[in-house]
């Protein structure tokens, strides 16, 4: 079976920091790159980041990049996304994603290419 599992959401204030885990099971782990999505509430899912298999340097969408930080320990099958500097235009509900194919910077920002999906966890930042 395959799962993905998000956990370190949780509330904190602006400027502060959270670290998100996605721990993985259930498919090749090491063929897979890993993206995460968020959504707020009436909005429409978005990217947020994304690494590739071998654990490259990630892509980011511009709202985050200098504040998130994504990486991936291939031994644990389990990326992080390390969020500092939280604004309450981060609050949403955070995915992690599995895709088997090639990850680019013209297509990891489409929810539409990832194969599994996590069941999200809740970051709520306050003003």
């Amino acid at each position: 079976e395959v799962q993905l599992v998000e956990s370190g959401g949780g509330l904190v204030q602006a400027g502060g920091s959270l670290r998100l885990s996605c721990a993985a099971s259930g498919f090749p782990w090491d063929d897979y790159a890993i993206g995460w999505f968020r959504q707020a509430p009436g909005k429409e899912r978005e990217a947020v980041s994304c690494i590739s298999n071998s654990g490259g340097s990630p892509y980011y969408e511009d709202p985050v990049k200098g504040r998130f930080t994504m990486s991936r320990d291939n031994a644990k099958n389990t990326v992080y996304l390390q969020m500092n500097d939280l604004k309450p235009e981060d609050t949403a509900d955070y995915y992690c994603a599995a895709t088997y194919g090639v990850i680019h910077s013209g297509n990891y920002y489409l929810p539409y290419e990832y194969d599994y999906w996590g069941q999200g966890t809740q970051v709520t930042v306050s003003s």
